[in-house]
């Protein structure tokens, strides 16, 4: 099947979490892929608002949404399809409490309440509308509601103790039906919750088609959609993950039927079989088989009633499980309605029955045609974990590791010796900690190698998917290439380094040279007694050395900044709060200060950073001494210096250093951050601070960025990774103004 048009991006909704639940979903696409020739991608949602964002931005060509959302977009849609469960496209919330204890709606006062999510209908806003119906608003009565993300875990909740009540969604008002969804949900505990009240009616949620896709497109797709439930080919298990029979077209949201035509089923067949082989019961879903009617079929032979090509694999799946007494199966491909179809089916034994010489045999045999060519795809793609290269984990809540592939095993041999201590596992729980989707890979060495670890929450079985990516030779080249690349910038330096250190070099010589003469002068007035030099003569010659002295600090600071420039960034780093290294700064410059702006703080807590705190306090002041050297002293009463720190979206930590000063053209922003670059060529500037600074920020892993705009005033925003751990507050007020 040839698959050339864009795919159509299905977005559901994230109680889909489950594993097994999401390759169904899956295997849906594929279905629908299968019968349009046209790639759907199935995509979990984060949560259920992220749906309805996709939605509102026109993201998206198809999305599984709540009911809610559904007669949210009902206007807005191509069209709805909802959910049909149990000849229902509409459904109830029962409400569940513990089997011992005697709750009504009206007892609910002071409960605890667990519900599955704040957009979940039947597992929150249903009830909680109903309740509110009755002149019982859930605010004021209950004494405390928590989420807990899908059904199970609300069910569990109550069933530990943990909450009082939760609510189920359910297609019927009466305890048979609720009783089955909660089996489906906590197994045997069922027996010890029981339904106590049970909402009214709402519509099902369901697919809703949007306007991104041509009505064309549209309609072909709800065609494909809709006959999922109605045609024959064994599609039960493609609608199994939204655990419906179907979905089908309803107008407006009221609770109304819709005009649905009677499904039809896949082919099953049943046969039992006595000694003879002569078929004692028939039974057919369709009332067909193998594509031909049956006709008075019981107290008739097996070879009689169908083809060869049917009776030859079944009778001898029969004869095998009668002669080894054990259930057996068997696949066959034969001709039926014009087309080739697969067949599988399966054998076992009825307990003889008195007088029987040999039991009967039961037979079942189902279509699985259009089930097998998808089955395929699946298959393949489960065995991803096997045949990738890469390491690939599987880690439990605490990071027990659940499952690793071979180049795992090969990569890490130490991993279940060490399990829940083993670094990578560390990193990947760090970085699934982190919880932003934009995040970078965590970095782990090991030994000699370096591996990036991403890791992704699996929500409903709290596992995490870890991969695992050894970057040793990227590495290696980033290292090789960041040491040419510091080299280089280095050569290109030499010639402005020579301009700049000639000056000092040539009045170091000739003052160092003076003061040799006029030294060896005294010398010989010494040594032979005459008394020449005077006391004006010793004071010029301490100038001399004062100068050279000053020319030699000069020559000092430009070979301390060049060799910052060169340096590796340090391997070790401490845990450092800015805002003390911001005050300091502060403190250092407010002599200087107080006569050119007044200063604005506005200290946000921020978290801590991994720095050399005596390097990134001199950033701080480079930006701060910068920032008032921009600002002239006539404007003093105008000019404003403000100092901030905010948390970034990412919880990155953001530290902003504002001045009204006379700004910046685009020709000083490019080339601001080259060393020796300066626009104050005669004052001490050696243009060094800021390129300085740029080098120290990015070892940290963070960056330094600046806007300005002439006449107007110039931002510089560093921004540097949290280390983590507790929140670095302000020793000071959040806002201050200072003079």
């Amino acid at each position: 099947m040839a698959l050339s048009s864009p795919p159509i991006r299905f977005l559901t909704y994230p109680l889909l979490g489950v594993v097994k639940e999401h390759v169904r979903a899956e295997f849906f696409g594929r279905a629908l892929s299968q019968r349009l020739g046209r790639p759907v991608l199935v995509e979990q949602a984060p949560s259920y608002e992220f749906v309805e964002e996709e939605l509102n931005a026109g993201r998206v060509d198809m999305a599984l949404a709540t009911a809610e959302q559904c007669d949210l977009f009902v206007p807005r849609a191509r069209t709805v399809l909802r959910a049909v469960r149990a000849g229902r496209w509409y459904y109830h919330a029962a409400f569940i409490c513990r089997a011992g204890e005697a709750l009504t709606l009206e007892r609910l006062r002071g409960k605890r309440a667990a519900w599955v999510a704040p957009l979940n209908t039947a597992g929150h806003l249903l009830p909680k509308r109903h309740l509110a119906s009755l002149g019982l608003p859930a605010n004021e009565l209950l004494g405390s509601q928590r989420f807990y993300g899908t059904y199970r875990q609300a069910l569990l909740a109550v069933l530990s103790g943990e909450a009082d009540f939760t609510s189920l969604v359910t297609t019927h008002t009466d305890e048979y039906t609720v009783r089955a969804r909660m089996a489906e949900r906590v197994g045997a505990d069922e027996h010890l919750l029981k339904p106590f009240a049970f909402s009214g009616p709402t519509l099902a949620d369901g697919l809703i088609i949007t306007h991104r896709l041509p009505e064309a497109e549209a309609s072909r797709l709800v065609s494909a959609i809709t006959a999922m439930s109605h045609d024959a080919g064994d599609m039960d298990l493609v609608l199994a993950p939204f655990d419906i029979e179907g979905f089908a077209p309803v107008r407006g949201t009221s609770v109304e039927a819709p005009a649905l035509r009677t499904a039809r089923r896949s082919e099953v067949l049943a046969l039992e079989l006595d000694a003879e082989e002569v078929c004692q019961r028939v039974w057919s879903s369709t009332g067909t088989a193998f594509g031909q009617r049956l006709h008075d079929a019981e107290g008739r032979a097996l070879t009689e009633l169908f083809p060869v090509a049917a009776t030859t694999p079944l009778l001898s799946l029969v004869r095998s499980t009668r002669h080894n007494n054990v259930s057996g199966r068997v696949h066959f491909r034969m001709e039926a309605g014009g087309r080739t179809r697969l067949y599988g089916a399966e054998a076992s034994l009825r307990p003889s029955q008195p007088g029987e010489e040999r039991p009967c045999v039961g037979l079942l045999v189902r279509d699985v045609t259009d089930m097998d060519a998808l089955e395929q795809d699946v298959y393949r793609l489960a065995a991803f974990p096997l045949l990738h290269p890469d390491p690939m984990l599987e880690l439990g809540r605490e990071g027990h590791v659940r499952y690793a592939n071979l180049p795992a095993h090969n990569s890490f041999p130490d991993l279940l010796e060490l399990n829940t201590r083993h670094p990578l596992v560390l990193a990947a729980l760090a970085h699934a900690r982190r919880g932003v989707s934009s995040e970078a890979p965590a970095l782990v060495q090991l030994g000699t190698r370096y591996w990036e670890v991403v890791a992704t929450p699996l929500q409903d079985n709290e596992s995490l998917r870890v991969f695992a990516k050894d970057v040793t030779a990227r590495k290696q080249m980033e290292a090789s290439l960041l040491h040419e690349n510091r080299m280089g910038t280095l050569g290109s330096l030499a010639g402005r380094v020579g301009h700049h250190m000639n000056n000092p070099l040539a009045f170091l010589m000739s003052n160092l040279s003076f003061a040799r003469e006029e030294i060896g002068r005294l010398r010989e007035s010494l040594r032979t007694g005459r008394e020449e030099l005077t006391l004006a003569e010793v004071d010029e010659i301490l100038d001399a050395l004062s100068e050279s002295q000053q020319g030699a600090e000069r020559l000092k600071t430009i070979v301390e900044d060049l060799r910052l420039l060169a340096r590796e960034p340090p391997r070790y780093k401490a845990r450092v709060n800015v805002h003390p290294l911001l005050e300091d700064t502060l403190k250092l410059a407010r002599g200087e200060l107080q006569h050119r702006a007044r200063l604005e703080k506005d200290l946000q807590p921020v978290a801590m950073v991994e720095a050399d705190e005596a390097r990134l306090g001199q950033v701080f002041l480079n930006l701060v001494l910068n920032a008032m050297q921009a600002m002239p002293e006539e404007r003093a009463a105008r000019n404003v210096l403000r100092v901030a720190t905010r948390t970034g979206p990412a919880g990155e930590v953001i530290v902003e250093v504002q001045d009204t000063g006379t700004g910046m053209s685009p020709d000083v922003l490019e080339g601001l951050f080259e060393p020796f670059f300066t626009t104050r060529p005669n004052a001490k500037s050696l243009g060094m601070g800021l390129p300085v600074s740029h080098a120290i920020v990015t070892s940290l892993g963070g960056t330094l960025r600046v806007k300005s705009e002439p006449g107007v005033g110039t931002l510089f925003t560093v921004t540097l990774p949290p280390a983590g751990g507790p929140v670095a507050r302000p020793t000071h007020p959040e806002h201050e103004l200072a003079s």
